[in-house]
């Protein structure tokens, strides 16, 4: 028995240790210490009282509830944030804008909003804009360093950027005619404008500029499983409802990002938005039977085709439709189809006497207009066009096709006809002059999306051929 007692006693030290290391291990506490970094950019995330708040903080407190993680959070300048979260191994930096410039400098999880870049002039100095080629000619427009519209603006040749401090500031330099214009989405300029004791109507909103997408950003260092605890709990506060409340609270709108992004764009009769502000067209119906198939629905946004095609390029989980399948698309996308087939030609106005019977007579036109990240734009590019005229509108092309400041316009015949009318032409009035090529178009889905999603959607869309429903709303859209 003594023996017995000395025994335990001599062993009671290591059951402790033992003991203790097992509690350790079975703690809830997250294994990995976080350096959380926001910036003031009300109402994403902002300092009231003393206290960091917005949708951003607010949903990284519930992220951090369920993960067992301390929530203590910095405020810095977007410049240091930015640079720290690059070199520092444990560092998130919110809330961060996911572009083709950044996409490989982090890694990701979310999105969790959504953001409509607007350029703002004064209500007392509005300037009349239909295209990015207009923003180019004004005097200054106001941007700040290193934020995601700002590298737009640079890759897209700006020359006219004046630097501010913060929108605080860069509206405070609009309202008092320092500069022309400043890119903003509506919800931060007004709570800009409100910090100056001004209201939105003091300024007009002038020209949609492009849609971004807000991220938590994470240094590359940062475990993969990590990232995907995070990129976990964001989804499931999306499927119980937390984001779209908190949505609400801050950004004023019901519209927070799901777990899949849809959009298209205005390609009538394709796709495009009614008189009724409904988004409807022959490749919507075939997507929203898709979705009713599979009893899973997202919300459809619209945007112009050169934004949403970058969106698919550099977001997970994003569909984007109709989109031709090319061998230049081939491997950048994951596709479900084919929806339908066209045939791309060389537009000419009617009555101008330009003649083309060959690629050659279209390579040698003073120029060619063109939709930026249509297919057509690329294949002409690759074929080795230095004539192109390009913008993200077809609708400026058109104009320009019809005034006669290009010799012709590359578009399919599904589609040109609805695109003329919007712009108060008949089809009547141009020439298709030489055809290009014929090609079916697809719902495309960013690579880094789930397999299972898009077998699923090829699964819906066989059905609907093989029962019917796609042959009914062909006929309803072409009859």
């Amino acid at each position: 028995m003594k023996k017995s007692i000395s025994l335990l006693l001599v062993l009671l030290p290591a059951l402790i240790i033992l003991m203790t290391q097992c509690n350790s291990k079975s703690d809830d506490t997250y294994q990995f210490k976080f350096q959380f970094i926001t910036e003031e950019y009300k109402p994403l995330n902002y300092t009231e009282n003393g206290t960091v708040t917005g949708l951003a903080p607010e949903l990284l407190k519930e992220i951090c509830s369920r993960l067992d993680i301390p929530f203590e959070t910095s405020v810095l300048p977007w410049e240091e944030g930015y640079a720290l979260v690059q070199t520092n191994e444990n560092a998130v930096l919110y809330s961060t804008i996911l572009n083709a410039a950044r996409k490989d400098l982090f890694k990701w999880a979310g999105p969790f909003a959504s953001l409509d870049w607007i350029f703002f002039a004064s209500s007392q100095n509005q300037i009349a804009l239909s295209s990015l080629d207009d923003a180019k000619q004004v005097a200054a427009i106001g941007v700040l360093k290193d934020y995601a519209i700002e590298q737009y603006l640079v890759s897209e040749g700006f020359t006219n950027l004046v630097y501010c401090d913060d929108n605080v500031d860069a509206f405070d330099r609009l309202l008092k005619g320092e500069i022309d214009l400043f890119p903003s989405d509506k919800i931060t300029a007004e709570a800009a404008l409100n910090s100056l004791s001004k209201l939105i109507y003091d300024v007009s909103g002038e020209l949609i500029i492009r849609t971004d997408l807000v991220y938590f950003a994470f240094n590359k260092n940062i475990p993969d499983n990590v990232v995907a605890d995070f990129q976990h709990e964001i989804d499931a506060l999306k499927e119980n409802g937390t984001l779209k409340s908190l949505y609400q609270q801050f950004m004023h709108s019901p519209d927070a990002p799901e777990i899949l992004q849809i959009y298209t764009e205005q390609y009538p009769p394709i796709t495009f938005r009614n008189s009724f502000g409904e988004i409807t067209g022959f490749g919507t119906d075939v997507v929203n039977e898709i979705m009713k198939r599979n009893n899973s629905f997202s919300e459809i946004k619209l945007s112009l085709w050169s934004n949403g095609y970058e969106l698919a390029l550099n977001n997970p989980n994003f569909c984007l439709f109709t989109m031709d399948r090319t061998e230049l698309r081939e491997e950048l996308f994951n596709w479900v189809g084919p929806v339908g087939t066209n045939t791309t030609y060389f537009y000419t106005k009617a009555g101008s006497g330009i003649s083309i019977t060959s690629i050659d007579d279209a390579k040698n036109l003073n120029s060619v207009g063109t939709v930026s990240s249509w297919f057509s734009d690329q294949y002409l590019r690759d074929m080795g066009f230095t004539n192109l005229v390009s913008d993200g509108d077809p609708a400026v092309m058109v104009d320009k096709l019809m005034q006669g400041e290009i010799d012709a316009f590359v578009c399919t015949d599904v589609t040109f006809p609805d695109i003329l009318r919007e712009s108060d032409y008949q089809y009547s009035e141009v020439d298709p002059a030489f055809p290009l090529m014929a090609s079916d178009y697809y719902v495309a889905f960013s690579k880094s999306t789930p397999v299972a999603t898009v077998d699923q959607w090829q699964r819906a869309l066989d059905a609907a051929k093989t029962d019917g429903t796609y042959a009914a709303i062909q006929r309803k859209w072409f009859p």
